[in-house]
């Protein structure tokens, strides 16, 4: 089936904001609505309150993106302090014990950092936005329960030591890491802090990309509260995909083939097992995956206005 002219028309684009700290989230979905006139906004991934950096929303018929895109690595810098645990692994908790952390050594650190990189099991923080048998574990926490996440395997692909700085009996780790999609950077401190057995917890943390979208396209929301035309700074569908999967360029007749939802024949030279289907237009038309040498489509685009691109 086709999609309706209504719904061609509706603009759609993602939108790369520069959280600040202290608010959630979903505080910056609401004032994307707000700007954008539209109920339908979502995120990929979520940053916590304190947390600043890189926060990925789809505007419209984007939204059928993030989905693909919460898969992309992610990277951040961080700092954990060590020399006390913290009932959230992070500032905002309340601390355990103290333990003079500031005589540690670089190749202790250092060795311990090594056993948390890699594929290895993590168990989430218990204050996080996991469901538990259908409710938010940080939901759970606040009313007095306790939570048992079980671990779960994620990937660190790079973590390391950028500056150290000691407190008094804390010591400061500042830290870039790259991790897979589902990885906590606070339990990440947390583990550090156990392995060095003085504890260890989140003091700051910025997300600086999210697969191929790094902080320096990132957005100010106070400039696309006042801008005059905040759709200038969305990046296009096409953008998004082009930068995301490899893509092919079909003709007007595999267009026409795709818009009405008929299957095409895999592109022979595209190895990849998913790619994106640009329209003799230039215009995103699906995401789709190999399935007997033909395209299956994981989500299908409308062919009306797709957002213009700033980059």
């Amino acid at each position: 089936m086709g999609i309706s002219a209504a719904v061609a028309q509706v603009p759609a684009g993602l939108l790369l904001v520069d959280k600040p700290a202290g608010i959630t989230s979903h505080d910056v979905v609401a004032r994307v609505r707000r700007i954008f006139n539209t109920r339908k906004v979502g995120h990929a991934g979520t940053l916590d309150p304190m947390a600043t950096g890189v926060l990925v929303l789809g505007i419209n018929s984007g939204t059928r993106l993030l989905g693909h895109l919460t898969t992309s690595h992610k990277t951040y810098l961080g700092t954990i302090r060590l020399g006390a645990a913290s009932s959230t692994d992070d500032r905002e908790g309340e601390l355990g014990s103290l333990t003079r952390a500031s005589d540690l050594q670089a190749d202790e650190i250092e060795a311990a950092l090594e056993e948390l990189r890699g594929e290895i099991l993590q168990r989430p923080s218990s204050v996080s936005a996991i469901k538990i048998d259908g409710r938010r574990a940080y939901a759970r926490v606040r009313d007095g329960q306790v939570v048992d996440i079980p671990e779960r395997s994620v990937t660190v692909f790079n973590l390391e030591v950028v500056h150290m700085d000691s407190h008094g009996d804390f010591l400061d780790i500042e830290v870039n890491v790259m991790v897979s999609s589902g990885t906590y950077i606070r339990a990440i401190a947390r583990d550090l802090g156990v392995a060095l057995g003085v504890g260890g917890h989140l003091t700051a943390l910025r997300r600086t990309s999210v697969g191929a979208f790094g902080q320096e396209v990132a957005n100010d929301l106070g400039l696309l509260e006042s801008a005059a035309d905040p759709w200038v700074h969305t990046l296009s569908l096409a953008q998004v995909a082009t930068l995301t999967w490899p893509i092919f360029d079909m003709g007007v007749d595999q267009s026409a083939a795709v818009r009405m939802g008929q299957r095409i024949s895999w592109p022979d030279e595209c190895a990849q097992p998913v790619i994106a289907l640009i329209d003799h237009q230039g215009i995103l038309a699906a995401i789709a995956q190999r399935v007997d040498e033909s395209c299956a489509y994981i989500a299908v685009f409308p062919s009306g206005a797709q957002s213009p691109s700033t980059l």
